[in-house]
């Protein structure tokens, strides 16, 4: 399930899906045992991977990756090179018309051992599903013959290394054209000769 590498996407594909899109239409299908078409968000551990790893393993969506998770708790966060550390800010996933979705809880990379770790850019966005319904007399029938769904199983990650340090110079790196049409706007126009 969410082999990506055997998914035939059409040219131009981009996931980049929101979070409102994340929970309703990739966690709640998964949790809920629907099928979701094309399947492309594979099933991790996020203790077997140092966030560099994902790379091939993970669904790529520009400079992030995506993929589901057993939930577990804080403790268990640890991979061979570090560990994941809560940020301790969680926000509350909206729908479009105000209903309370899930949760979203972030997470930093720290290379070491916890409480000795060095703090890196990676980043982790964990989104958790929130159930609203209450079973009728007739489902609850029909759960009691079916597996129970548990919200609280699975969550889906959203893995990305920030590129926004205190330290380094805020100004955007020129490419050689923006450099060469920067310099023409220091030149008179007299100076500049066009082909006839």
């Amino acid at each position: 399930m969410g082999d990506n590498n055997n998914v035939k996407l059409p040219p131009g594909f981009w996931f980049c899906p929101s979070d409102e899109e994340l929970i309703v239409h990739f966690l709640h299908r998964k949790i809920s045992l629907l099928p979701c078409h094309p399947d492309v968000i594979p099933d991790l551990h996020l203790h077997h991977y140092d966030p560099w790893d994902l790379d091939g393993k993970a669904m790529t969506g520009g400079n992030k990756w995506y993929f589901y998770s057993r939930r577990t708790d804080e403790t268990s966060r640890i991979t061979n090179n570090g560990y994941w550390k809560p940020l301790g800010v969680d926000e509350t996933i909206l729908s479009t018309s105000n209903h309370n979705l899930g949760m979203k809880k972030y997470y930093t990379f720290y290379i070491g051992q916890p409480s000795q770790g060095h703090k890196t850019n990676w980043l982790m966005q964990e989104y958790s599903h929130i159930s609203h319904s209450s079973p009728s007399p007739s489902s609850s029938r029909r759960r009691r013959s079916q597996s129970k769904t548990d919200y609280n199983k699975w969550v889906i990650c959203r893995v990305y290394e920030s590129n926004c340090d205190s330290d380094e110079n805020d100004d955007p790196e020129l490419s050689c054209l923006d450099e060469v049409f920067l310099s023409l706007d220091d030149l008179d126009d007299d100076e500049i000769s066009l082909p006839h």
